[in-house]
């Protein structure tokens, strides 16, 4: 794959020196954003967890006090009084067995499902295609909850979900490529935080062993592990 000329400055001088203090590698993952789209800006974090362990598994959601950048399409599946509530707080679709049907069929145009706990035996059918793309709803992400009109704040707010991979590992967007760094570091500090904050009891030796970020189309950049928790200190 052709490189483009700033992808490759940046990754010379991410492979010059590193892990990096946060606000140099802040700069240096705006730096590479190189594409003619907004790129997102992730982290993966190396969790000191074992996954196949129940108690050691993570898994929740954070608002993010500048949002992803996204545009959510938000889709609630509730039936009477709620569907009123869901449509005033601001839904995009909003229905009950009407969209269970369409998603059977093949359609999906939403990026966030919250549904009541009264419509989980039905949504349950759909387990097999919300799943796979994490769009299952959930009680300990919010999804699954009578306050729909908070459920439906928080999405648009910038409420993301994590979880450990079969490997330990968590990756979230934390942000745009656009976003200034004071957001974008205060969106990763914010979510630095909330992992730091779930760490389970039973997790033994260093917790947070890695962190990399990067762009869409950037190389990855190794935090300092240091930098990063003493920024959530503050």
């Amino acid at each position: 794959m052709k490189r483009s000329k700033r992808y490759s400055e940046v990754a010379g001088k991410v492979g010059e020196a590193g892990p990096f203090e946060l606000d140099d590698a802040i700069r240096l993952v705006k730096e590479s954003a190189s594409a003619k789209f907004d790129e997102t800006v992730e982290i993966a974090y190396r969790i000191g967890v074992d996954p196949k362990r129940s108690d050691q598994q993570l898994r929740g959601t954070v608002v993010l006090p500048h949002g992803t950048g996204r545009t959510v399409r938000i889709l609630v599946l509730a039936k009477g009084e709620k569907v009123q509530e869901a449509e005033e707080a601001g839904a995009d679709h909003v229905g009950s067995d009407d969209y269970i049907k369409k998603i059977q069929e093949g359609w999906l145009d939403a990026d966030t499902v919250i549904a009541t706990p009264d419509m989980m035996k039905d949504v349950g059918k759909l387990g097999k295609i919300l799943g796979p793309r994490g769009l299952m709803p959930n009680p300990k992400s919010g999804t699954v909850t009578f306050d729909v009109g908070k459920a439906v704040n928080d999405a648009r707010a910038g409420k993301i979900e994590y979880r450990t991979d079969k490997t330990a590992n968590v990756h979230v967007a934390f942000g745009k490529a656009s976003f200034d760094e004071d957001k974008l570091k205060e969106n990763l500090v914010e979510l630095t935080r909330e992992i730091i904050r779930v760490k389970p009891a039973a997790a033994k030796g260093q917790y947070i062993r890695n962190a990399t970020i990067s762009t869409t189309m950037g190389p990855g950049i190794d935090l300092s592990i240091q930098s990063l928790t003493d920024a959530v200190k503050q």
